[in-house]
């Protein structure tokens, strides 16, 4: 079923099926089997890969055929040991200039033997489990090396498009340019020309029949158009040559000076780990963001770090270009909807076949239609989208100067100059720092823009000074760090004004920076336990932060007679005392509210929602006192809290959310999903999705029941949500989520199959009858939780029914529909509310299972 989407997670409490006690065993190992969309994935990565892998070695100076070696081992060996399933290796063009650069200076055979000492480095980090460390290189100077590497291809490919010879690097390529021009070889010129035309305009064919022409890839396209119309018109051109496999060179010792070699093999490994991970985490989300289909699990980024290797070992060694992940190949791969790693050995094993049975067929080809395509895809490894994405992010300095230095120095100096910058640009920010002080109806603003230091203490004691004594004062901090020092002389400030008479407002960008009264601190730091029994302190309450709904069922500790606090047994294990508040955790964690909680944080068995603002507490041996806006009157009433909480709200929350939800207003609602749940007040979707604002298209209702289409309810609700959801919102996809002590499958179970309907809660519940028909049936196997079965009938009702429902969805036209143009996909969850887990259904063997989502899942 489609709603079934797999999560494949590990279990260890799962055990394997075996057969029945009673009947034979297994006849023998079941035949691997190769789904039809992984046959047509690798065939469309074959055809991209075969003409850029030849292009790709004659841009090194390689042999011809080491291209296609490194393919096959790519598609081969990274393929099945790699951790990234749908990722393609092979021979790539970020590899390009630095394989080039080996060629050039130790000669083909030393440089399959760097090949081998890389993927034995690589191999090495896999085991110590660094890839993740990779990732912690700026994103600005892996776009500035690619796009430095991407000018060096397109210039030195542009000669062989004018029917010359490269040079060894940029500048002398482009010194030799001139020449070259006035010496143009107008065949290969008409070839490369021609390459570039039918590369550019083959995606573009208007119509159905582009549509159905637009599956042949277009590196394909252009070269054997270029191929087939050079040899008609008897062009006479340079070609492919490949020399026989007896010839072939493969790896030998390694000659050179040590330091050199060194060198040359960390640059390899960095380049090949480095593009190799990032595609894998690039292929992740366009697998999760592709509409409909199976799903695929997550890169596993050690593994594929030890896959590359050990396929940089094996190309090497057979005497083929360094694999790395290739993002063309890749892409396409997932595109063309390939769901497991099948079609990336696949395609291997038709780049061995193309090797061995197509070298006449490949001898056509003109080495200015291959230098064309490769100059092709240089260009579009310097990406716009990428330029404007850091300079979004104001980091064009770092970006300009890799690629700067990887054209005119190498691929090793350029990065190593991009960190450099780097890093001068992030301590040039950490030392910026703009304070200011303005005097707005009578109230003084200082304002701290940046990251407040130690540096920026001379600065921050000027402008606080400048505020007069019993003034009211705003100390605004624009900025996610703030050191000790900074702390200190803010907080001995804020104790000497409110001494003097004045008041302090200390706020921040972030809920948690907010300093503490000064008696508070003191007595934190004294007895090491939260700040100020007196509420004193806003936040005493040890629940981490998640929203402004927190704190409110948190147990306040008891006083003693004399009025001291009694220790807190939370206290001495949790690091959130009052002094943490500088950095935003522990007792200062209650800016976000606290009027609400004051009467909800002591109660016992309020539901969720009764104080969904509440944040912190005060003390619950004083008197209720009204809110400060006099928006609250009792403590004792529902309605109070209500006030109290929207207070709450105003006051902490809005500011913080204001901004995205005018944006929400201008731009209006598009959510990706439709949420359909039950309306237990225990049930809170924003904190299991960990949504926000314009996430979730919610729809709750008794029993999270989904009527189908025609049913006689007079309740068209449900109908009208999805059909605005689907049709207009265009989300793509829905989710059915129940839960466990649902009321309504328990009133399922007391009334019966077939009951009468009497009140609108009778009638409403009617459509969870083929849910109680369905368990009871016994036709198919009832689902389960992964690990267990179901703790009674209750739960195995509330199993049922989420996947009743779906099947109730399905009948919707308009579900249908987005199902069949594969624009929509349904999923099935069951949230344990006393475990506070999550399940996902699925399916497996014939059998429908709740798998149990673990949080390791989504740190991948």
């Amino acid at each position: 079923m489609s709603a079934c989407v797999p999560a494949r997670t590990t279990d260890a409490n799962h055990t394997e099926r075996t057969h029945p006690p009673h009947s034979p065993p297994p006849s023998g190992p079941r035949r691997p089997r190769i789904a039809s969309a992984d046959v047509s994935a690798a065939v469309a990565v074959f055809l991209i890969a075969l003409p850029l892998s030849l292009g790709i070695a004659l841009a090194t100076g390689a042999p011809l055929q080491a291209g296609l070696v490194a393919a096959a081992v790519g598609g081969l060996v990274a393929g099945r040991i790699g951790g990234s399933p749908l990722q393609v290796s092979g021979p790539a063009a970020g590899l390009t200039v630095v394989t080039a650069d080996l060629i050039q200076q130790y000669g083909w055979r030393t440089t399959c033997a760097i090949t081998v000492l890389a993927g034995l480095a690589q191999l090495g980090l896999g085991c110590l489990r660094v890839a993740r460390g990779a990732l912690a290189v700026s994103p600005a100077i892996v776009h500035g090396m690619l796009a430095g590497i991407g000018v060096t291809i397109a210039v030195a490919q542009l000669h062989i498009v004018l029917g010359g010879t490269p040079q060894s690097s940029v500048p002398d390529n482009l010194r030799a340019l001139p020449s070259q021009l006035a010496d143009v070889h107008p065949a290969a010129l008409f070839v490369s020309l021609l390459t570039l035309t039918l590369l550019l305009l083959w995606p573009r064919l208007p119509g159905r029949a582009g549509l159905l022409l637009h599956k042949i890839p277009a590196a394909l396209v252009a070269v054997a158009g270029a191929t087939a119309i050079a040899a008609a018109a008897g062009l006479v051109l340079p070609k492919v040559d490949l020399p026989s496999w007896r010839n072939h060179a493969l790896a030998g010792l390694p000659e050179g000076p040590v330091l050199g070699l060194v060198a040359a093999v960390l640059t390899t490994t960095l380049v090949c780990s480095v593009q190799s991970l990032l595609g894998a985490v690039a292929v992740d989300k366009l697998a999760s963001a592709r509409p409909g289909g199976a799903r695929v699990a997550r890169s596993d980024l050690d593994r594929e770090l030890l896959g590359q290797g050990a396929a940089n070992i094996v190309s090497g060694s057979l005497g083929g270009l360094p694999v790395a992940g290739v993002a063309v190949r890749s892409s396409a791969n997932v595109h063309a909807g390939a769901v497991s790693r099948n079609s990336t050995m696949l395609h291997g094993v038709l780049v061995v076949a193309a090797a061995l049975l197509m070298v006449p067929l490949l001898e056509f080809i003109p080495l200015a239609s291959l230098a064309a395509l490769v100059m092709a895809v240089g260009i579009q490894m310097v990406s716009l989208h990428h330029i404007r994405t850091v300079t979004r992010h104001r980091e064009v300095l770092v970006y300009a100067v890799t690629t700067l230095g990887v054209v005119s120095f190498g691929v090793l100096e350029g990065v190593a100059l991009g960190i450099a910058v780097a890093v001068g640009v992030a301590l040039h920010r950490l030392t910026r720092t703009r304070i200011t002080h303005e005097l707005e109806e009578g109230v003084h603003h200082v304002h701290v823009r940046g990251q407040l230091t130690f540096l920026a203490v001379p600065r921050l004691s000027r402008a606080l000074h400048l505020v007069p004594q019993g003034s009211h004062a705003v100390v605004a901090l624009d900025g996610s760090f703030m050191d000790h020092a900074a702390y200190e002389t803010l907080q001995d400030w804020q104790s000497t004004h409110t001494a003097q008479g004045g008041t302090v407002e200390i706020t921040g960008r972030r809920s948690g920076v907010r300093i503490a009264e000064p008696s508070a601190l003191a007595s934190a730091h004294l007895t090491g336990v939260d700040a100020g029994a007196d509420g004193a302190s806003e936040a005493h309450c040890r629940c981490r932060p998640w929203t402004a709904w927190r704190n409110h069922q948190c147990e306040r500790p008891s006083l003693l007679p004399d009025g001291d606090r009694r220790p807190d047994p939370a206290d001495a294990t949790d690091g959130g005392s009052g002094a943490d508040g500088a950095n935003g955790e522990g007792g200062a964690d209650g800016a976000f509210g606290t009027a609400a909680s004051r009467t909800a944080a002591h109660r016992t068995g309020a539901g969720g929602k009764d104080a969904a603002a509440g944040a912190g507490g005060a003390d619950p041996t004083r008197a209720p006192e009204p809110d400060r806006d006099g928006a609250g009157a009792g403590a004792g009433s529902a309605g109070s809290q209500l006030v109290r909480g929207i207070g709450t709200f105003q006051r902490y929350t809005a500011p913080l959310v204001r901004g995205e939800l005018a944006r929400l207003a201008r731009e209006g609602q598009r959510p990706a999903q439709l949420f359909l749940t039950c309306a237990d007040s225990r049930l809170v979707t924003s904190m299991i999705t960990s949504s926000g604002p314009g996430d979730l298209f919610v729809v709750r209702n008794v029993g999270n029941l989904v009527p189908p289409p025609g049913a006689e309810s007079g309740d068209d609700s449900v109908a009208a949500a999805i059909e605005y959801a689907v049709e207009v919102l265009a989300v793509r996809s829905i989710t059915v989520c129940g839960h466990s002590g649902c009321g309504a499958m328990q009133a399922l179970l007391d009334s019966g199959p077939g009951s009468g309907a009497g009140t609108p809660l009778r009638r409403w519940l009617r459509h969870g009858q083929p849910s109680l028909e369905r368990l009871g049936a016994g036709s198919a196997v009832p689902p389960r939780l992964t690990g267990r079965t179901p703790a009674d009938a209750v739960e195995r009702l509330c199993l049922t029914n989420v996947v009743q429902q779906l099947e109730h969805l399905r009948a919707h036209d308009c579900v249908a529909r987005a199902l069949k143009d594969g624009a929509l996909e349904l999923h099935g969850l069951y949230f344990h509310v006393g475990e506070a887990q999550t399940y996902l259904l699925t399916e497996r063997d014939e059998e429908t299972v709740f798998d149990r989502v673990r949080a390791v899942d989504l740190a991948m």
